[in-house]
């Protein structure tokens, strides 16, 4: 598998790749035949929650554009015969900037390969997919969408905690806490909302969301849960109430990727807990073989 280790190196190379497709471009009097661009969710981080569709475009394509929250799991069913170029971006730490990306998308189209283009969760939902196939359309590049499960759906169901359940939500509502410029929230809609209320690449903003929605007049005893590495063999799960959300995030050292959820369906994650108590597939068909011999 010819992913680098070095960031830094891969950054270089893409970067360089850029310029260098750029004066291929130029140079040519012909027009390459166009390929085409799949923005495929990867999804919240279990390879075994990849769409049928989003394995086989990673078989298949000759070019994989991977982000920083697509897992190492994912990372390692990319085949050797594709190029794979890391474009991941992390707070303060984006390996190369979005027009870069997208021109790196055009280029390789350009050239008449066929390019996955994966993101964790779902390219749709705060994955900037859209950005990129605005892009990719003004230069008549073929782009289709293939669909990921967005972290809210997995990491909550894997943490046994429903983003509905009669009684206690009747809806959810999905809010970044990033922007690129200055961060506009209607905190007193969301508290008076009475929804499950999922923050994504909230963590560093712990305190503010838990300010705010106090502010608003959400109940500071609203449950609250920080998932860590949510769908991962490493996911941790921390619950505690609203006015806590930022101490839990400094007393139990909680690390990026991690997703704030918020409302009364929290309360349920204990009695629905069950992801770190289930058997794995191999052990189960393992004991069944041995049972068969």
């Amino acid at each position: 598998m010819n992913i680098q280790k070095s960031n830094n190196v891969v950054t270089t190379f893409v970067l360089n790749e850029i310029k260098t497709a750029n004066r291929a471009l130029l140079k040519s009097q012909k027009p390459s035949t166009s390929g085409v661009v799949f923005l495929v969710g990867a999804g919240p981080g279990d390879p075994d929650l990849l769409t049928v569709k989003a394995l086989r475009l990673i078989q298949k394509c000759d070019v994989i554009i991977f982000d920083n929250l697509v897992s190492q799991q994912i990372r390692q069913l990319f085949p050797a015969q594709a190029e794979i170029l890391y474009v991941g971006k992390a707070k303060n730490n984006h390996s190369i900037s979005q027009s870069d990306i997208n021109q790196l998308l055009i280029n390789k189209a350009q050239q008449g390969l066929s390019v996955c283009r994966l993101k964790g969760g779902d390219a749709f939902v705060f994955g900037r997919g859209s950005e990129e196939m605005l892009a990719l359309k003004a230069h008549n590049i073929k782009a289709e969408i293939v669909p990921g499960i967005t972290a809210a759906a997995g990491c909550g169901s894997y943490a046994g905690i429903p983003l509905t359940h009669r009684g206690l939500s009747q809806g959810c509502t999905f809010v970044t806490a990033h922007a690129e410029k200055t961060l506009d929230i209607k905190w007193q809609a969301l508290a008076k909302l009475d929804h499950t209320l999922v923050f994504y690449m909230g963590l560093s903003k712990a305190e503010l969301i838990e300010t705010q929605l106090i502010k608003a007049g959400l109940d500071k005893n609203t449950p609250v849960a920080l998932i860590e590495n949510g769908c991962c063999p490493q996911q941790r799960v921390n619950t505690g109430q609203l006015n806590q959300l930022s101490s839990l995030v400094q007393t139990q050292q909680i690390k990026s990727p991690a997703l704030i959820m918020i409302g009364k369906v929290v309360s349920l994650a204990e009695q629905l807990q069950w992801f770190n108590e289930k058997p794995s597939i191999d052990s189960a068909i393992n004991e069944l073989t041995q049972l068969s011999a």
